[in-house]
């Protein structure tokens, strides 16, 4: 019996011993931010500790979170949601409801914005003044407007540069852009094993350059001998003069816990030198890292967990001093750019904007691309603004770099990546061209009357130039070429002109339009006019009973409104010259008449010499008199001064034909003499040069 008890004693002293060794390397990994090792170990620990207690619960909560953690550091979302979950199960967030947070967080990355959203307010009826959580649950309700009001950026997963495992942080490594270079966990020969932060391997620094085809090559280790060393390096990026090169050192040394590092080498020829390290943090366990040169590589903002920030990474500014041979104290770039969260992989847009990533503003999920605007001051950023999908989703999207304004590299783990548990790839995107369509219409002068086989000509203001004419409905249309390309194209100003046309007067009228600056697709229309050989109906200018005085008839015809398409008419044809042909009705003496109808005639012209400035060289005022009785049209019981659409009956306005309805309809009566109270325009000449007299004779009395 003693012997039994003794074995059930040695039992349970070894369990004992084999949990509390379990439990305590499960924490040196986590808290050395050995995630993908710490992970299988708290696992491990979590599934040796049984719940016989109080303090055994407790314990295997703490285990199943920072397995969770771990595993969410690690890239691997479905694990972490299911360890989170279990220390959610076992009371954890009375210790600690960041759990909420992170758990809320991974289902965002899944764009399960239902459960995220239920873990957010989890977290906040816990911690309500969280502003980092407020901003997190803001932000699911956006993510759905942002996803369904995409950019017009298309993305691609780099397939000929990408590996299985991580590839991240492309930049431009030659003046003509046709190289990157990118960190790879990828088997390299300066490296063994896996790192155990994320279980891949360690990162080296990669280059890959395109062919003459302009595909891209095999990619190759990057300068071996002096930059790829046993550590993880990465996030390396030239000065604008490619003469220097910084980047991310990350050492790992087993037992310390020590934070990546910054360092710099010049280019010598084709070789390297040895890099040197920046000194930015005043200890080694503090992490500085993805730094980011000016062009002449005198100031470097870069990512770091310094003290004095606002949470999380921030990206602090630093600038060289060529005297003292150091860096000043890094400043922090501030609230307008930093948030509770993580700033990180800030880039230079081309035009000297920040581009950076961060999980701490209202965005899609994880990480998020983020553009800010630039100042006079290098340290300063304003008006920062999410890039929007497709450059960001719902998993981390970050390191844009710009190519052209329309084509670049970014980093993201989302769904289509080539490594597994959906690992950071090198993606590309670009802006495809603004679609351009140009419609013309071509109308008679005065009239909707389309014109049909007329020939419209487009020139480009480089020279080139392309004719169409137009159909039936007098319309030419212009979109894509028989090959595919557009007419009208980005950046491009065009001039537009209708040729002339038998039975038409020529015209010197040209329409323009340009696309230069815009960032949306356009149909431009343009509608232009041919001058038939033919009498030019205007629009109504009509008159009260016996006056010459302009008037505003029915409150609906303005007689100067009228007027003013003269103005235009003759804008448009600058060698016009038009004869103004007045009217009257058929009421009093041919004589008053005929004077009545040239006081109305030279109301014309004077108001348009007098008030719209016209040369009175180019205008003929015209008395016709009551003999000649207008043609109206009549459908449906009404009378038009215009043909209507579909069937109707001309009608010629004689004194006998109006007096029919002198005592049945008086109302009509006074409208049809009022439509031959007009005036009317017919050309003249089409030769007229500023300067010359007009010797047009007047009219005979019967005209």
């Amino acid at each position: 019996m003693k012997g039994k008890l003794l074995l059930v004693s040695l039992l349970f002293t070894t369990l004992t011993f084999a949990q509390s060794s379990s439990v305590a390397k499960a924490e040196a990994s986590y808290e050395s931010g050995k995630y993908f090792e710490a992970a299988e170990l708290a696992v491990a620990a979590y599934n040796k500790t049984s719940p016989k207690n109080d303090k055994a619960l407790a314990l295997k909560s703490k285990l199943a979170y920072e397995a969770g953690y771990s595993y969410d550091r690690a890239f691997n979302i479905d694990k972490a949601i299911e360890w989170y979950q279990r220390a959610i199960d076992l009371k954890y967030a009375d210790k600690n409801p960041y759990v909420y947070f992170r758990l809320a967080e991974q289902y965002k990355q899944q764009a399960k914005y239902d459960k995220a959203k239920e873990n957010y307010e989890s977290f906040l009826k816990l911690v309500p003044g969280d502003e980092q959580a407020k901003n997190a649950l803001a932000a699911l309700q956006k993510a759905v407007v942002m996803k369904e009001n995409r950019t017009r950026y298309t993305v691609q997963s780099e397939t000929k540069i990408n590996d299985v495992g991580m590839d991240m942080a492309p930049a431009i490594a030659s003046r003509r852009g046709d190289a990157i270079v990118f960190g790879s966990t990828r088997p390299a020969p300066t490296t063994n094993g896996k790192d155990p932060i994320t279980g891949e391997g360690f990162f080296n620094i990669w280059e890959v350059e395109k062919d003459r085809s302009g595909n891209w090559q095999a990619p190759k280790l990057f300068e071996m001998d002096s930059l790829n060393t046993n550590w993880s390096e990465g996030t390396l990026v030239f000065d604008g003069r490619f003469r220097n090169v910084y980047f991310t050192r990350c050492p790992t040394i087993k037992k310390k816990d020590l934070g990546c590092q910054i360092w710099t080498a010049e280019k010598k020829g084709q070789k390297f030198s040895m890099p040197e390290r920046i000194m930015l943090a005043s200890s080694d366990t503090i992490s500085v890292g993805h730094p980011l040169p000016n062009e002449d590589g005198t100031t470097l903002i870069f990512a770091s967990d310094l003290p004095g920030g606002f949470g999380g990474k921030d990206l602090w500014f630093t600038q060289y001093d060529k005297r003292g041979k150091s860096w000043s104290a890094p400043v922090n770039l501030g609230a307008e750019i930093n948030t509770p969260g993580d700033e990180l992989f800030p880039t230079y847009a081309l035009n000297g904007d920040l581009l950076f990533s961060s999980n701490g503003r209202q965005g899609l999920g994880g990480l998020d691309l983020y553009r800010a605007t630039k100042t006079d001051d290098p340290k300063k950023f304003t008006d920062v603004k999410n890039l929007g999908t497709p450059l960001n989703s719902d998993a981390d999207d970050y390191h844009l770099t710009e190519i052209d304004s329309k084509n670049g590299f970014f980093t993201s783990n989302r769904t289509g990546s080539k490594g597994n548990n959906n690992l950071p790839d090198i993606w590309s995107y670009k802006l495809p061209p603004n679609l351009f369509d140009l419609k013309v219409i071509v109308s008679e002068v005065g009239e909707d009357t389309k014109i049909a086989g007329a020939t419209v000509e487009v020139t480009t203001v480089g020279g080139g130039k392309f004719t169409g004419v137009t159909n039936k409905d007098g319309v030419i249309f212009w979109d894509k070429k028989p090959d595919g390309d557009r007419f009208i194209n980005e950046e491009s100003e065009y001039t537009v002109k209708v040729l002339p046309k038998e039975g038409f007067h020529e015209s010197d009228n040209v329409e323009s339009f340009s696309t230069k600056g815009l960032e949306y697709d356009q149909n431009f229309i343009l509608e232009m006019s041919l001058l038939p050989k033919t009498p030019i109906v205007l629009p109504e200018v009509r008159y009260d009973l016996g006056s010459a005085v302009l008037q505003v008839i029915d409150g609906v015809i303005n007689s100067k409104d009228s007027l003013n398409y003269v103005v235009e008419l003759l804008n448009e044809y600058p060698g016009m010259v038009l004869k103004l042909l007045s009217h009257t009705d058929s009421r009093g003496s041919a004589k008053s008449n005929e004077d009545l109808a040239k006081r109305r005639a030279q109301s014309c012209v004077d108001y348009l010499v007098k008030e719209k400035g016209v040369d009175p060289n180019r205008l003929v005022a015209v008395g016709m008199g009551e003999n000649s009785p207008r043609t109206v049209y009549l459908k449906d019981g009404v009378y038009y001064a215009k043909k209507p659409a579909g069937d109707y009956q001309p009608v010629k306005l004689t004194e006998s034909y109006i007096n029919q309805f002198q005592k049945s309809n008086k109302e009509l009566f006074e409208k049809l003499h009022q439509f031959n109270r007009r005036t009317e325009a017919d050309v003249v000449r089409m030769d007229y040069k500023p300067g010359q007299t007009n010797e047009t004779p007047a009219p005979t009395e019967n005209k």
